[in-house]
């Protein structure tokens, strides 16, 4: 054996990149490993650190327990037998996220971390734009965008980190300003052995915080231990805690803005809102700011996204419904729609118990359902119709809804069984409403 590195990147990609550039810059020249052939990310690794071996194909445990560092990506297992073995020889294994958190160690805490089942996207996006027109110096990144390690490149004042669990399991040392988990579903139940091993995962962002923010409407999300915490919710708050009185977004006793001015649509996505604003408040954000923001953001591309209004019925794009918990609440989100609801679910539902979207499903008017496991949602209604693909799920619900419907494309599952991922799902969904407005051009 030759080239025996000190450290070892497992998965290439754009986590992979951050991390090879980020030990570069600190003089190590490490080794890089992927179970893929033809790994993304291969020609720009070849091309700007033309010094970086790569071995694909499988993981190499000869070199792996020589290593003295293992910086994994978050789609990688911990729990893969080479890695297992490095780990029980007492190699440090750690992600991109724990090897940006010692570099910001020595700082006053300047990170916000969001995690969460659903809505983490949304939320890191509202707290990026209410900084953004705060004046503040900030940065968005992690699991949404731009690698954490990447964000180091340019001095900033403020980081606003999306957190998976996956990245979690190997990052222990962030020292976040507020840390919230927003809701906890089933998600990932083929990574782990159960909810509360993934709910696990989430929380262990809270000991890594000055505060936690909990919703207090899912005791899931609540810490294990006493601390320094705040909660958000639809409800009416206590004390300083965030939520809504008599039709007013509140801090506490302090009113915010009325609720009928919030652009975002649906009881989801107001909850995710007042997370946003309190996660806002506590980096410094202004009242005046968090409004600005709350009355002109709609939305971000395949969450609850309104596609088209075609002959009086709305059509949505929620493809990054990607799991149960995220269906549920979109659907509890249009529960005060006074027309007709048609839902278009199925995909790779990754494990999960599909049991939680009974109840949500009962008050649909049409359940049109595809993909692997089109079938296993469809037992839960009489009125399912079960299709082959996304063109033909369009064209059912078209042929079926009347003006003042909405037909709502939340698989509540993964998109990997049909397409490349959620984005390319979304964007189907949409090709097929915008040839349902030129056909009847036509």
């Amino acid at each position: 054996m030759e080239n025996i590195k000190s450290h070892v990147v497992l998965g290439l990609g754009a986590t992979g990149l951050s991390v090879v550039h980020y030990l570069h810059e600190q003089g190590i020249t490490p080794l890089v490993m992927d179970s893929r052939h033809q790994p993304p990310g291969m020609d720009e690794l070849k091309r700007l650190y033309p010094e970086v071996e790569l071995l694909t194909g499988g993981f190499d445990c000869r070199y792996l327990v020589q290593a003295s560092q293992i910086i994994i990506s978050p789609g990688i297992a911990v729990d893969t037998p080479e890695i297992r073995a490095a780990i029980d020889m007492g190699i440090e294994v750690i992600g991109d996220v724990e090897l940006f958190a010692r570099a910001v160690k020595d700082r006053e805490p300047c990170v916000i971390g969001i995690t969460g089942s659903n809505g983490k996207s949304t939320v890191t996006t509202l707290v990026g734009e209410m900084a953004r027109v705060a004046g503040l110096n900030y940065a968005v990144g992690g699991n949404i965008g731009v690698p954490a390690l990447d964000l180091l490149r340019e001095p900033r004042d403020l980081y606003i980190l999306e957190l998976s669990s996956f990245q979690l399991e190997t990052t222990h040392s962030l020292n976040c300003i507020v840390a919230t988990c927003l809701n906890i579903s089933e998600d990932h139940m083929d990574r782990y052995t159960d909810l509360e091993a993934y709910r696990q995962a989430k929380l262990s962002l809270y000991c890594q915080s000055k505060r936690a923010l909990f919703n207090r409407e899912d005791e899931l999300t609540e810490p294990k231990d006493p601390m320094n915490q705040n909660s958000f919710g639809l409800s009416a708050p206590f004390n300083d805690e965030w939520g809504v009185r008599d039709g007013k977004v509140v801090h506490g006793t302090t009113e915010i803005m009325n609720l009928l001015d919030v652009a975002l649509v649906g009881s989801h996505n107001h909850a995710n809102l007042l997370a946003a604003m309190a996660l806002a408040y506590h980096a410094g954000v202004d009242k005046e700011s968090m409004i600005q923001v709350a009355t002109t953001f709609t939305g971000l591309a395949h969450r609850c996204e309104l596609v088209a209004v075609h002959n009086g019925v709305s059509y949505v794009n929620d493809s990054k419904a990607t799991n149960v918990g995220a269906t549920v609440a979109a659907l509890e989100g249009f529960s005060d729609h006074l027309g007709g609801i048609i839902l278009i679910a199925g995909g790779d539902g990754k494990g999960a118990d599909f049991q939680p979207l009974q109840q949500a499903i009962h008050g649909l008017s049409q359940l049109i359902t595809l993909g692997k496991d089109g079938d296993k949602i469809a037992e839960f209604s009489e009125k399912a119709i079960r299709v082959s693909d996304m063109s033909e799920a369009v064209k059912t619900a078209n042929e079926l809804a009347e003006a003042g419907d909405i037909v709502l494309m939340s698989p509540a599952c993964a998109s990997l069984d049909m397409y490349k991922n959620f984005m390319a799902r979304g964007e189907d969904f949409r090709a097929e409403v915008n040839a349902l407005a030129g056909s009847s051009d036509a």
